[in-house]
């Protein structure tokens, strides 16, 4: 393992790198979709809850490797080039955002009703009501599942290197090829991805825990 961490530090740098990038990209704009998308599968408007709907069950049930994949080949023949990177960004994000989707849903329904009729009733508006009174009480209920998201977003960021996306898995990947010594390239990925993901649990149980003393 000392050899290849010598040897490839540079390259492993690089794919690290480009990991923990590509994975805090996806992990915002997912954030930011599937909030959206879990509001608007219980918003009044049936429209926006057809739309949200018709979105969640799409990608939650295709593969991530489907979705990546027609980004990086079918996409570029009828839209616009995209590099290996980006169509795994956007593949990771659209497939992390439907179940965000749900998380946040969820979370809203589990949230009594009367927290909702009591925001109305006071002059606030639908929208109002959901952020200042609803969310901030569903955001206590789903921070576990979404926590679990998080972390299997930064594992399912691996899909990259069946698109040269330059990151930890693809570089992994070479460096066995050239080496032939796959057992000692594959733990040190596989540490590799545990320095990301193992803080990132504890940050979320230590969250978990702040948050359910402040109920």
């Amino acid at each position: 393992m000392v050899d290849v961490l010598v040897n490839y530090s540079d390259i492993l740098l690089e794919g690290f790198i480009n990991t923990m990038i590509a994975s805090v990209i996806a992990l915002f704009l997912s954030i930011v979709i599937g909030t959206l998308f879990g509001i608007f599968q219980v918003s009044q408007s049936k429209v926006l809850q057809q739309i949200a709907r018709i979105y969640v069950q799409l990608f939650l049930n295709l593969p991530l490797l489907v979705i990546v994949l027609f980004f990086y080949i079918v996409f570029p023949m009828y839209v616009m080039s995209v590099n290996g990177f980006t169509a795994g960004i956007i593949g990771l994000t659209i497939y992390t955002s439907a179940f965000i989707a749900e998380t946040v849903r969820a979370g809203i329904q589990g949230v009594p009703t009367g927290q909702m009729e009591a925001g109305l009733s006071t002059g606030f508006t639908y929208w109002e009501t959901m952020r200042y009174i609803v969310l901030p009480q569903a955001l206590k209920i789903v921070i576990p599942p979404l926590g679990n998201q998080f972390i299997n977003l930064v594992k399912n960021s691996s899909i990259l290197a069946v698109v040269a996306g330059l990151d930890l898995m693809y570089y992994g990947d070479l460096i066995a090829s050239e080496t032939f010594n796959t057992f000692d390239t594959y733990i040190v990925i596989a540490l590799f991805y545990l320095v990301i993901t193992l803080p990132l649990t504890y940050f979320m149980q230590y969250l978990e825990r702040r948050l359910a003393t402040n109920r």
